[in-house]
């Protein structure tokens, strides 16, 4: 089955033969069929196409997808452009900004996925005006699966895991992988331990002392060959 397009097609190819995930299609289905359902059905899994297996560095892991008309597009906390900034974006951007200094401007996140950033919600659909209301059609079975197939490569990576749903994946992940855990950056929760987590510096110094390429996170937008402000002096492109 080509469900992605890409490597990850390869990865999951026994998950999409699997009775759960099966039935999981049909329920989504239905759901498209019969209610407002975001993202839309074309982006289910745009992080997966934006951030193939052998690239991902760096996983963000939150909960269920925006369920405000014009915002999820598949890939977690991203909105398109024009789109008003959804309170726990603004949250990331502020805590980005007191971790590393400079704030972010953007919203598409197209530019950390770019540099192997997989933004990934453990549920990936949602009814509008209904958070989590997809919690039960089998989406974290799935999701299981992918942390389970990053984990196994030897090559060390990051994962951010933000919120409980988040953090229940934890145990999926192998001690050669940096796992960085806090509250979910929503209003309702990051003043008890999302602002002052310093997430982007700690990946950053992780990546480096395994040799691999930092995260700049001021390339929010992907601008195609452009530099970053945030790099700009070094005349080095840090997004490999």
């Amino acid at each position: 089955m080509q469900l992605i397009g890409n490597s990850w097609d390869g990865v999951l190819h026994n998950e999409y033969e699997k009775a759960y995930f099966q039935k999981l299609n049909e329920m989504v289905e239905q759901e498209y069929s019969h209610n407002i359902v975001y993202p839309p059905k074309t982006e289910i899994y745009s992080a997966f196409r934006n951030v193939p297996y052998e690239d991902v560095k760096v996983v963000i892991l939150g909960q269920d997808p925006y369920h405000g008309p014009g915002q999820a597009n598949g890939m977690a906390f991203a909105v398109g452009k024009g789109v008003p900034l959804p309170p726990s974006l603004v949250n990331i951007f502020k805590e980005i900004a007191d971790d590393i200094g400079v704030a972010p401007k953007g919203s598409t996140l197209t530019g950390w996925a770019k540099q192997g950033v997989l933004l990934l919600n453990t549920v990936l659909t949602v009814r509008q005006g209904q958070p989590r209301s997809h919690e039960n059609l089998g989406w974290q079975q799935f999701t299981d699966a992918v942390v389970m197939q990053l984990s196994k490569r030897v090559k060390p990576m990051v994962f951010m895991l933000w919120g409980s749903n988040a953090l229940s994946k934890k145990p999926l992940v192998a001690p050669q992988h940096l796992v960085l855990e806090s509250v979910h950056p929503s209003p309702l929760s990051a003043y008890r331990g999302f602002f002052g987590c310093k997430h982007f510096s700690k990946a950053n110094e992780f990546l480096k002392a395994n040799g691999i390429t930092p995260v700049d996170w001021t390339y929010v937008d992907d601008l195609g060959d452009s530099l970053s402000p945030y790099y700009a002096g070094t005349k080095r492109i840090f997004r490999a």
